[in-house]
């Protein structure tokens, strides 16, 4: 995921970062600037656009070591919310902190007592979630930028790159004990695609357009669908049907058993002018997604028509995230390059309150409870801020660059550039609690 991506469209996050790339990001912003002063879009707003109401999901029944983190995104829909108990919030202590070498540009994935991680080395790891130690890590190639998936024992991934100086990619399916591989498919262009998975068959995208739908057991191909441009967002699947943008600025809808198309739109139909990095949020009936022409956009899930459209005034690479916020009813969370971090009212598309953070956002949020976290590109620092309101209730120096983390509703996982680190609320009985697994997990 680029900083640079208005500009070089297929180069990975990664080689954008290093050897300087910090710098190579800020002159990014600065052509970003320019080129929206000259052509960027405004805002468009459908008052009586259709909005479909739904019950705000329940938090977890699950005890913590056999809580599932599945995926990038949590949901299926890629909603970005795990309700959680309002004792998991700051002040926190640290737990643990795992060092895992390389840049964490996704979170980790997470199911029972364990934790999935894999970083742009393209080593998968799986740790302990009580104490950070490492219990194994299998190598799929030289480069990556995309979450792993977990689904019963099997953890799926993809890769850029699956040897050095080779710009093409695989899917791999290992086993979550043991990290053993059970499958692996080359692939002829590479993918930062997280993987999705549903109905027995593994989802994602490549960078030349190609989406897979893969049999979940043996990594055979059940269909291929050809998009336009780069897939680099993970399928995000509702009622049977895969919605995701693409390079080529468009947004499709795509049926799951088969990969036939449902409905494709673009510029012409009053969307786009960049790319969709971003990956779609499903709910409301609505498709909610970034772009970098500025804009987060409220597509109808059932023909794509546009409900409402809002200007930023910088790139929008971040996947939102949604919640029935206490107050202020159902709300999209979003940064953008601008350096703001928004809160849009999901209905009306207009903006319930914004949050000068002072730099780039390029990552997306997490919501974890009645907080909203993300990190910020430039500062390297967590921030989370309450929903409802948009104060700042916790910030921590974690040298993050993009996502924030994970939970399972005790504790809060967060990323750092290239660490893990553990924490849990101070409050005594949350603090017993946590303090007691992990000293169990020692011993």
């Amino acid at each position: 995921m680029s900083p640079l991506r208005g500009t070089w469209p297929l180069r990975s996050r990664r080689t954008a970062l290093l050897g300087g790339g910090i710098v190579l990001a800020l002159v990014a912003i600065g052509v970003g600037a320019y080129l929206y002063e000259h052509r960027h879009p405004g805002s468009v707003y459908h008052p009586n656009a259709r909005f479909q109401a739904q019950a705000p999901p329940r938090a977890p029944t699950q005890k913590p070591d056999r809580f599932t983190w599945p995926f990038y995104g949590f949901s299926k829909s890629h909603t970005r919310y795990l309700p959680a108990s309002d004792t998991l919030r700051p002040p926190f202590h640290s737990l643990w902190t795992r060092h895992g070498g390389s840049l964490l540009e996704f979170p980790p994935v997470m199911a029972g007592e364990r934790i999935f991680m894999m970083g742009d080395d393209a080593l998968v790891r799986a740790i302990s979630k009580h104490n950070g130690h490492s219990l194994w890590r299998t190598r799929l190639g030289a480069k990556s930028a995309a979450s792993p998936a977990v689904v019963g024992n099997t953890v799926y991934a993809t890769v850029l790159s699956r040897a050095p100086d080779v710009e093409a990619g695989r899917a791999v399916a290992l086993d979550a004990s043991n990290g053993r591989i059970i499958w692996s498919r080359d692939l002829p262009s590479r993918s930062e695609s997280s993987p999705m998975v549903d109905h027995g068959m593994v989802f994602f995208g490549s960078e030349d357009g190609t989406v897979y739908a893969l049999d979940a057991h043996t990594g055979h191909t059940r269909w291929t669908y050809h998009a336009g441009g780069a897939v680099k967002a993970s399928p995000s699947i509702e009622h049977g049907v895969l919605y995701f943008g693409d390079y080529s600025d468009h947004v499709q809808a795509v049926r799951e058993s088969d990969g036939h198309r449902l409905w494709l739109i673009s510029a012409e139909s009053g969307i786009g002018g960049g790319t969709f990095y971003s990956t779609a949020a499903l709910a409301y009936g609505r498709v909610f997604l970034g772009d970098t022409d500025g804009r987060i956009y409220a597509l109808d899930q059932r023909n794509g028509s546009l409900d409402w459209a809002v200007q930023t005034g910088a790139y929008v690479y971040g996947s939102p995230a949604v919640a029935d916020a206490p107050g202020i009813g159902p709300t999209i969370y979003v940064g953008s390059y601008d350096g703001n971090f928004y809160a849009i009212n999901a209905r009306s598309g207009h903006i319930t309150w914004r949050h000068d953070d002072g730099g780039a956002i390029s990552g997306s949020p997490t919501i974890i409870g009645r907080i909203v976290y993300f990190a910020n590109l430039r500062s390297h620092h967590t921030e989370g801020l309450d929903i409802a309101t948009g104060h700042v209730v916790f910030t921590m120096q974690t040298e993050a660059r993009f996502d924030p983390g994970i939970s399972d509703g005790h504790t809060l996982y967060l990323s750092g550039y290239g660490e893990i680190y553990a924490l849990a609320p101070t409050n005594s009985r949350a603090r017993a609690h946590a303090t007691h697994r992990a000293h169990a997990a020692h011993h």
